[in-house]
């Protein structure tokens, strides 16, 4: 049974000007995601993706479907009920959200306050996530005399303090610099690996999906239009939408003005070659070329790996007789997919 299970389930605000028409901001979405999973849902601004994970944990209601965690439907729960619901969901968010009148050590005991746990029970809860975080030294610091990895790493310090099986990251390391947002990731890798939470990440950002997701969801007007393993979607996405998060950190065929610039370059015969894990032998390819003599050169295109398994595209201008050129990449396809540009 899937820890999160979305079944048709959509979200109309009303009109915002009188006579206007509804806004649908979720529509007709159905999403299962397992235990331990990192699944990550992305999508441009304004495809609803936040406002899916509002719902996950009924900060906002849904219209129509059924949400079931854990195999509850929270969508029918009172408020009382998912008061319940929320202590097993933990929730880190973009701006932290920290409380600036209290320490970080007050901050992170905070839902165990709410929860009703004992005082000794937060000392040892809080103790034991300062050093989980890394921050045992900044126990009586305030906000304000934190960086914002420091905060962020507080703010997953508090979505941990009631135990949580599932954890929300909506946009969790869009306000970071680059380097701090890998040492986030590989924070809630941790949290994934060591704890078995299951974690939903909420960005826009494909390379926090490349770096720590299992399963990932396109997101676009409010539908979820691609879903997948990353590495089937990032390889070999099949939406248009899907197709262009990818090109942002995928060089794959060069485009139109891509193209029209490789060509004014290079006078050679160009062609793209895809390669897609253990399934394409590069040594066997370009040994097809070099033995037949074909003088090449990568101009465009470049191999990226995700959890462990290669995947990429290289467009090469090759220089030779054209009989030479068509013998050899007929030899070429059997291995792998050629595409023609010149």
């Amino acid at each position: 049974m899937p820890v999160v299970s979305l079944q048709g389930v959509s979200k109309v605000y009303p009109p915002t000007t009188k006579g206007g028409q509804d806004v649908v901001a979720i529509d007709n979405v159905s999403l299962d995601v397992e235990a331990g999973d990192v699944y990550g849902i992305i999508g441009y601004s304004g495809a609803g993706k936040s406002t899916l994970v509002r719902l996950v944990n009924a900060l906002e209601r849904s219209t129509s479907g059924a949400i079931l965690v854990n195999g509850q439907d929270i969508a029918a729960l009172p408020e009382r009920a998912l008061r319940e619901v929320r202590l097993g969901i933990g929730m880190i968010f973009q701006q932290f959200n920290l409380l600036n009148s209290r320490t970080v050590e007050g901050n992170i005991a905070y839902p165990l306050e709410v929860a009703g746990r004992s005082r000794e029970e937060r000392k040892a809860r809080v103790a034991e996530l300062l050093d989980f975080v890394g921050l045992t030294e900044k126990a009586r610091a305030y906000p304000d005399q934190l960086s914002g990895g420091q905060k962020q790493r507080v703010g997953i310090a508090r979505a941990l303090a009631t135990q949580p099986s599932i954890l929300l990251a909506d946009e969790a390391t869009s306000a970071l610099d680059p380097e701090t947002t890998h040492e986030v990731l590989a924070l809630l890798q941790r949290v994934n690996r060591e704890f078995g939470i299951t974690i939903i990440v909420i960005t826009h950002e494909m390379d926090v999906i490349q770096t720590i997701a299992t399963k990932v969801a396109v997101m676009d007007q409010g539908r979820v239009i691609e879903r997948g393993d990353v590495f089937d979607v990032f390889s070999n996405p099949q939406h248009p939408a899907s197709a262009r998060f990818v090109g942002t950190v995928v060089k794959g065929v060069p485009s139109a003005a891509e193209l029209a610039v490789l060509l004014k370059r290079h006078s050679g015969r160009i062609v793209t070659l895809s390669f897609r894990d253990a399934d394409v032998d590069q040594t066997a390819v370009f040994g097809e070329l070099t033995s037949a003599g074909i003088a090449f050169e990568v101009i465009y295109g470049g191999i990226n790996e995700i959890q462990g398994r290669p995947f990429g595209h290289l467009t090469l201008s090759m220089t030779a007789d054209a009989a030479v050129i068509d013998a050899a990449l007929d030899r070429v396809r059997k291995l792998t997919t050629v595409t023609e540009v010149r």
